[in-house]
Order: C-alpha cells, then structure tokens, then sequence
C-alpha cells in the first residue's frame, strides 16, 4: 500500500499486518493490525515511530515514495516496544539523521535493546517544544501508558495528536480512517486493546487528560500507532477512554469455568440461566473454547466474575489459574466475585479460587459454592437462589 496523506505535508507510512492473530504474545486478536509511522514533509523532514522489523523494507518503500529517505533530518521514538521500534536500526542507517528525538526513559530502552554505536540520541524534556519550519511539536511523557519510556507527541498547527499506543486498535485494514466504521464497533475493539494493554494503568489516564487539558491542545485528529486514524470520533474516543479508566460496573456478569466430567460446566450454565432471568447480561466463557484476552475484553465493565473449576490434584485445572494469574496482573477494579465448583472427593478448588479473587480485591458477597459428583436437583435450586441474590447486588453496586 502507498503512503496516505492525512494532512497537508504529513503522511502515514506504515505498514498492515493482515495475518496476524497473537498480539505481543499474550493477546489475541481476530482482525490483525497495523503498525502506524507517520512523516511530516517541513523544513525538518521528522520520521515518528517506525514499525516491526518484518516490514522494514516497506517503511523504507513508503518513505521513498515521497522523499529520498536520506533526507530525513529527525526521527521522533514516542514508544521503544520493537513493534514500533525493531526497525529502527535498519532506519537509522538508511536515513542517517542528524537527531533522534526520545524521552529520558526512551533512551535508556533504545541503548539497552539496540545497544546503539554513536547514534545521535537526544533526549526531549517534558512539554517541550520543537520547531520543524512551518510546524511545532510539543512532546508530553505519558509514563506507564503504557511504558515507562511512552510518550506522545502534539503538532498545535494541525491539530495533530500521534499517540503511540493510546487510543489504539487492533484493525488490519485498507482504510486508514475511521470514516467506514460505525462507533459502536469502533468502541469494541479500542475497549478490547485498552483492556488488554492499558487497564492497570488506568490511575494514569485522567492525569494525562487533566495534563493535555492545561496544555489548552485543540485535538481534530488522533493518529495512534495502531488501526485506524481518528477524524470522526475523536470527541467519543476522548470520552470512551475516561469510562474505560473509570472501570464503573455495569449490570453485567462474566462467567469463566472449565469442567472435567461437565458438573462444573452444568453449574456455569444454571447460574448463567439464574443471572439472565434477573436481567443480568451475562457472557459464559468456557476456557477450552476462549482466549484470555477475550475474556478481559468483556470484564473490564463487567459488575461481577463468576469462577468455576473442578478440584484437580487437590487445586485447580490449569487454564483456570492461567486466567486468573492473567486477570490478577490486569487489576480490574469494581468488581464482585464468586467461586464455584465440583470435586469428588477433596473439593478444594472453590476456597482456592475465592482466595485467589480475594487477593484482587473483589468483594465475594455469596460464599463459595461446591457440589459432590454431580449436581442434584436441589443443587440447581440452590444455585438458581444464588443467582438470585448475585444479581440483587450486581444491581445495587451498578446504581
């Protein structure tokens, strides 16, 4: 694909990775991505951000395309992950630029990945400010957003946000804006990234958004480092990302289990059934059939998960504690917890999962539940009561 001029002189030159489905290794995603560098065309000729070093050569095809790569004076690292930075050895020597432009803790990842030999690194102080000829770029750290290194970079003049990975999706397409797509899906898969990459650094997203406000930054378009460029929704997007910081719990339960000889399996879906009848939306994910990152993609606004596994080797099966060691990392707040399971004959499993949501800091208003072999009828009873009463408090934590 050619490069795409999103405004007067500046240019996207990035590259699609249609194929892609394992996102950093520990994240899915069904769409693929992009991986998004952008070139302002000024009296400084400015690379910001560059992109996996599989698609080198086509950064280095797309630059071409508009000026002898050469004369690119400064390159701009908002973000040193290798999917924004492993090509940067390869760009370095084909540009030979007079400065690289990054944070202090930008620097300290670029020298210690690449272990750089005279390459003109300058470090950028916080809000400042660099003229490139007809425009100026101002740089703001946005630490933990999510690197320690990441930062993003404002061009006032255009009213140009490039925001490394905030505000980014996982979309792999021949649009670059987001002028095809309807909001609602839109807001789906930057909920999904920010789930995903984001959410425990949520405390830092309304510190950044008070930042930006008294820097007075007029934004019109968000150009993140990954899937679509924002001109239509960027008001949305601004709000989307305050909510999804604020994690507010909605009236929605999130249901993960894996089962053995399907007792376990029966008790997810009776309390599936019970929530839903109360009114509860409710996603039930059996973790043989799911990836974890689909299920953070739904618990980040979700009132209450519902855990459920089988005793095994006196603990718990093992996808269960991989998601659960998954979702104790992302530190999902506002949320109430319930454990549940089957055994036959120790039945530790329930306490270890509600220990284990304990140590999230999930309220468990229900006490563990376990049932014997299989589940009887007024086992099911049972449960339908539960849910019952789950749902009451989902509610109530929700209002």
């Amino acid at each position: 694909m050619r490069p795409v001029e999103i405004k007067p002189g500046i240019f996207w030159v990035g590259a699609i990775d249609w194929n892609l489905r394992d996102f950093h290794g520990y994240s899915r995603t069904s769409q693929g991505t992009t991986y998004n560098a952008y070139l302002i065309v000024d009296e400084t000729i400015t690379l910001f951000d560059s992109v996996d070093v599989k698609y080198k050569d086509e950064l280095l095809c797309q630059i071409a395309h508009i000026v002898d790569p050469e004369k690119i004076d400064t390159l701009v690292v908002n973000h040193a992950e290798p999917d924004h930075s492993g090509s940067l050895p390869d760009i370095v020597e084909a540009t030979k630029p007079q400065r690289i432009l990054t944070s202090k803790m930008g620097e300290k990842f670029i020298q210690g990945r690449f272990h750089p030999d005279n390459w003109p690194i300058e470090t950028v102080e916080n809000e400042q400010i660099i003229s490139l000829g007809q425009r100026r770029v101002q740089f703001l750290e946005t630490r933990m957003l999510h690197w320690p290194d990441s930062m993003v970079s404002y061009i006032p003049e255009e009213k140009l946000l490039i925001s490394q990975d905030a505000f980014g999706q996982n979309i792999a397409s021949g649009e670059r804006f987001d002028d095809w797509i309807d909001w609602p899906q839109l807001k789906w898969e930057m909920a999904h990234y920010y789930a995903n990459i984001i959410l425990p650094f949520s405390p830092m997203v309304p510190k950044a958004f008070k930042k930006i406000q008294e820097l007075g930054w007029d934004i019109d378009t968000i150009a993140p480092d990954h899937g679509l460029i924002l001109q239509n929704y960027v008001a949305e997007t601004l709000a989307a990302y305050q909510e999804f910081a604020a994690q507010k719990p909605t009236e929605k339960a999130v249901i993960i289990y894996d089962t053995m000889w399907k007792s376990t399996a029966k008790m997810a879906e009776t309390l599936a059934s019970g929530l839903a009848d109360q009114g509860i939306r409710v996603k039930l994910f059996h973790l043989k059939s799911w990836h974890h990152s689909d299920v953070m993609g739904e618990l980040w606004d979700a009132g209450a998960l519902l855990v459920g596994s089988p005793t095994h080797n006196n603990g718990i099966l093992p996808i269960v504690a991989d998601n659960l060691t998954y979702i104790k990392g992302l530190k999902p707040q506002n949320k109430l917890g319930f454990a549940f399971g089957s055994y036959g004959w120790s039945g530790e499993s329930p306490k270890i999962i509600s220990d284990w949501l304990a140590e999230m800091g999930m309220d468990q208003p229900e006490s563990p539940f376990k049932v014997k072999h299989a589940p009887s009828h007024d086992d099911f009873k049972a449960l339908d009561e539960v849910a019952q009463r789950l749902a009451q408090a989902i509610k109530d934590q929700a209002a």
